[in-house]
């Protein structure tokens, strides 16, 4: 008779990229809130804009994984403080774009040194072709998600 299935967290590994991730969040968002008055998830919301302005909050959705409430919360807090704004998208009046202010703009360059600074210090103790590895390997298993979703038990 077959054993059951052990789950060993060292090695499973959606486990692993969870608690990285949920450690890397934690500690960027007290450095930020300390430092800029913005949480991690508002900072995402300033790199994506930096990166792809006049977007949707649909787009930013897909790109980034968030749920359509956080991104909508941090989009309006942003906008409060006067670091986005929001417009009636040309081509279809019902959806909205969003893009940085000057303000906003200022604000993403001051955080970028910081996060950036947070990557170096991450990524330290590896070689720089294992960074490019890395990198590498994440963009295969992000390729997968939708794979990994789809998937029903109920449903070999």
């Amino acid at each position: 008779m077959a054993s059951e299935p052990q789950l060993d967290l060292a090695r499973y590994v959606p486990a692993q990229l969870n608690f990285l991730s949920n450690k890397l969040s934690s500690g960027a968002s007290q450095c930020y809130r300390k430092h800029f008055e913005i949480g991690v998830v508002e900072w995402r919301m300033l790199s994506m804009l930096a990166v792809e302005s006049g977007i949707t909050a649909n787009r930013i959705c897909q790109v980034i994984g968030l749920d359509k409430s956080a991104v909508s919360r941090a989009l309006h807090a942003l906008e409060v403080a006067g670091r986005v704004r929001t417009e009636a998208d040309p081509a279809d009046g019902r959806r909205y774009t969003v893009s940085l202010t000057e303000s906003g703009t200022q604000l993403y360059k001051r955080v970028l040194k910081v996060a950036l600074e947070r990557e170096r210090r991450l990524l330290s103790g590896l070689s720089p072709s294992e960074v490019d590895t890395l990198i590498d390997l994440l963009g295969r298993l992000n390729a997968q998600v939708a794979n990994v979703n789809e998937y029903d038990p109920e449903k070999p």
